[in-house]
């Protein structure tokens, strides 16, 4: 939904227009004198648009605009004067990016930021739909807050992110969670101070979820997390509509940045100083198919920003299906273009992976990992997988099996099927048995560790290069940092280092992290 199909959506609801007419207004009298209180509660809710899947499911060929006029309105500034604001993120990194401009415009609001939800004035809960027990915290996590809420009614407490997106889960919200001030979705995160400013108003609770997705809206204020790393949006949405995956309906249709506004983003950054980015979709592959005007996909924009002069370009997340062998020729050129690539395969069976539309089968998924490794020596590949997935089988199971050692990935993120309401692996019987599940998750789980730690133990004596963060989270004295593959280094060094390009050679390898002795020089950025 776009600015134009709101107002055309809220001039629906208007009351109609009395006539001058006798015979109408006789007509208009007499439907007034049999209205209850009910149908004229609608009237009242300051904002009210729920979501629908329904209409989230539909893909129209309405022309994405773009917009690069994005101020704050005089209206509203100086509205967080003396005010704070907290933001919880769940989930992945987009929507940790979605919270850094949300945090611009609290910012350019006149709002201050606290890491302390008891000092807020308003706090936003940015969610993940992923699966049901990302939502179950959510839940857990409003409940906690209604004390603070009773305490201070002032207090605004609101609901974003992928989560409101849900019918379900925003009618749990109004029924069982009614002290919940707002609720808005992913469409419509540049529209926060006009929702503030309803929910300020309002004595209801302001609900703005556009189930059809908007247009791309450019120069969003950001406060970015440190000054080392940063994200970049490229892309909005997915079109795979995989059978299990909520995302296509809470993210909408995929909708690409012009390359001009990403690079422009990119050398800013650069000139900055941030030392790595990551470019950002939830199908990043699928960049620029849907353009009209030009022939420009990802390995055009990795060919373009490699060029920056930015020491590491990440991206996440592929979808196999979009990996084509234009991409794999620039990441091939290397440099500043990191030789770690994320890939979730989800399943090692053709049959699995056809029932969750996953649109290629295992053996195409292998020849894809052949041209990789073929084009890129020594590249670090990391995935995704789903077991007990509706009538997987056991000889199916040992197909991923046989496709992670196979492969040989890093590692990977793995996950026991959860049912996504409004999905249509949601209508699957759910036919393997919870500890059957479990079962298979704990033998992957052990081949998953088995061949990490055989791949870590292999930079034992190795030199690597370490883009430091800060201090480890469990010893100040340690530093930790990166490797170009991704893998996290914990080493002495002085504080100096943070944020710094260190040599550093490896003297201990474990399951999932590398120790090592810093090498004193540091590594001069070109």
């Amino acid at each position: 939904m776009n600015e134009k199909q709101r107002l055309q959506y809220t001039a629906q609801i208007e009351p109609d227009h009395p006539t001058d007419k006798k015979s109408a207004l006789d007509e208009n009298l007499q439907r007034l004198k049999q209205k209850t209180s009910q149908d004229y509660e609608k009237y009242f809710s300051t904002v009210f648009v729920p979501p629908s899947l329904k209409e989230a499911k539909k893909r129209g060929k309405e022309e994405v605009k773009y917009h690069k006029d994005f101020s704050i309105p005089e209206e509203f500034r100086g509205m967080g004067n003396g005010r704070k604001f907290y933001i919880r993120t769940y989930g992945c990194q987009m929507n940790e990016h979605d919270t850094e401009v949300m945090a611009g415009i609290f910012m350019a609001l006149g709002y201050e930021p606290t890491d302390r939800p008891e000092d807020a004035n308003v706090i936003l809960l940015n969610t993940c739909a992923i699966r049901e027990n990302a939502e179950n915290k959510v839940f857990g996590e409003i409940g906690h807050l209604k004390p603070l809420k009773q305490n201070n009614p002032d207090l605004l407490l609101g609901v974003c992110g992928c989560m409101s997106q849900e019918e379900s889960v925003v009618n749990k919200i109004l029924k069982q969670f009614q002290y919940v001030d707002m609720i808005f979705g992913t469409h419509n995160i540049h529209r926060l101070p006009y929702i503030l400013k309803e929910a300020y108003m309002s004595k209801e609770m302001v609900v703005e979820v556009w189930s059809k997705e908007g247009d791309v809206i450019e120069n969003l204020p950001k406060v970015r997390k440190g000054n080392i790393k940063a994200w970049v949006n490229i892309m909005y949405g997915c079109d795979k509509f995989c059978t299990y995956c909520i995302v296509p309906y809470t993210r909408g249709k995929e909708r690409s940045r012009r390359p001009e506004d990403i690079i422009q983003e990119v050398r800013h950054l650069a000139a900055q100083g941030y030392k790595e980015i990551t470019l950002l979709g939830q199908n990043v592959n699928a960049y620029g198919k849907d353009f009209t005007d030009m022939k420009y996909g990802l390995g055009d924009l990795m060919d373009e920003l490699r060029k920056i002069d930015i020491p590491r370009i990440r991206f996440t997340t592929s979808h196999p299906r979009d990996f084509d062998d234009r991409l794999i020729e620039v990441l091939a050129k290397g440099g500043n273009l990191v030789e770690h690539i994320h890939l979730p395969v989800q399943s090692g069976s053709s049959e699995v992976l056809k029932m969750m539309a996953r649109k290629y089968t295992r053996e195409q998924y292998l020849e894809l990992v052949r041209k990789i490794k073929e084009a890129i020596p020594g590249v670090a590949l990391t995935t995704d997988i789903i077991v007990g997935f509706p009538n997987e089988t056991d000889e199916q199971f040992e197909e991923t099996l046989s496709l992670y050692r196979e492969v040989e990935f890093d590692s990977a993120f793995t996950f026991i099927y959860s049912p996504r309401e409004g999905t249509p692996a949601a209508k699957m019987v759910d036919n393997v048995p919870m500890e059957v599940k479990k079962e298979r998750l704990q033998r992957l789980n052990a081949l998953v560790n088995e061949i990490s730690a055989r791949k870590m133990k292999e930079y034992e004596g190795q030199v690597v290069e370490v883009l430091v963060e800060g201090e480890s989270k469990n010893n100040p004295d340690v530093l930790a940092g990166y490797t170009r593959k991704n893998k996290l280094v914990n080493f002495v060094g002085p504080k100096s280092a943070i944020g710094q390009l260190v040599k550093v050679r490896i003297t201990e390898a474990k399951t999932w992290t590398l120790n090592g002795e810093m090498i004193e020089e540091m590594i001069e950025v070109k």
